[in-house]
């Protein structure tokens, strides 16, 4: 049984590879925020799963907060760790280290983040692929927006307002976004890890989604009806008043990630319908 340590472990991937996988590994926690990186003890361990970080905030931070706990820390640990003789570090990155102009992602697709937070995940990346040799491993993963039971962000926002609004004025949008299920992220990190799997990879659930399919997909697991209707002007007030908004609604960012499952050998174990299915009904 592999010891695996994990940061970030109270975060919404942290609490859910435990979930999915404590009968599997010998789970070990640490905490960035409450516990010093000097007193650490890795002696003894397989496998670091590093998903802390700082995620884009709504009152921003300086680049050099972003940096600090987004890039240096990880370098920092993954060199104790080297040192400590640990095979394989495993750093939740992010699809942000593509920056915004992009609509379509492939594993090569070059890297031009934008926010503080993409700028200081791919330099983490830059600095972790450093240290990796023939006897210390570096899996670098990057989701887009991950979806699934309390998931945080806007997924939730969305469910709260198909559960009070009957009538939403999102209907006709034909862009395509792909998403993540939860459970399909933690089988992809539980791969990376049998299989002791180099390299950067991308994930994502295997179709993309529309707004209007998305809210269709959660209305229906709901139970709930709905009646979706097209808005004129919407879009405009949106990408003149609201561009983040806009953009998330009503542009396209797909991901081809067939490189990584080649790889890998992966098949995403649930599908976009599955996977909204259970973040409605799955009870813990």
């Amino acid at each position: 049984m592999l010891h695996i340590l994990i940061t970030g472990a109270s975060g919404y991937v942290g609490r859910n590879f435990i979930r999915l996988s404590k009968q599997k590994y010998q789970i070990h926690t640490f905490s960035l925020q409450k516990e010093s990186l000097e007193n650490l003890d890795l002696s003894n361990l397989d496998v670091i799963l590093h998903c802390a970080a700082l995620v884009h905030q709504t009152q921003p931070y300086p680049q050099d907060v972003y940096n600090h706990i987004n890039r240096d820390y990880p370098y920092e640990l993954a060199s104790k760790a080297k040192r400590a003789g640990v095979k394989q570090f495993v750093f939740l990155s992010t699809i942000a280290v593509y920056g915004e102009s992009e609509t379509f992602l492939t594993e090569d697709t070059p890297c031009k983040p934008f926010t503080p937070y993409g700028k200081s995940k791919l330099e983490a990346e830059q600095k972790l692929r450093s240290l990796e040799d023939e006897n210390f491993t570096v899996s670098i993963i990057r989701p887009p927006m991950i979806y699934g039971k309390n998931a945080p962000g806007n997924i939730q926002t969305l469910i709260k307002l198909i559960k009070k609004a009957p009538l939403l004025p999102f209907g006709d949008i034909r862009n395509k976004r792909t998403f993540v299920y939860i459970d399909n992220l933690i089988q992809m990190i539980d791969t990376i890890i049998e299989q002791k799997a180099s390299g950067t990879f991308l994930a994502g659930d295997t179709t993309p989604l529309s707004t209007s399919t998305l809210i269709q997909l959660i209305a229906e697991a709901m139970d709930k009806k709905i009646i979706l209707f097209k808005l004129p002007f919407l879009s405009i007030f949106l990408q003149k008043l609201k561009p983040s908004l806009y953009q998330k609604l009503y542009t396209n960012l797909e991901i081809d990630n067939r490189k990584t499952l080649k790889t890998l050998q992966f098949k995403n174990p649930y599908s976009p319908i599955e996977g909204i299915k259970l973040m409605i009904t799955y009870k813990s």
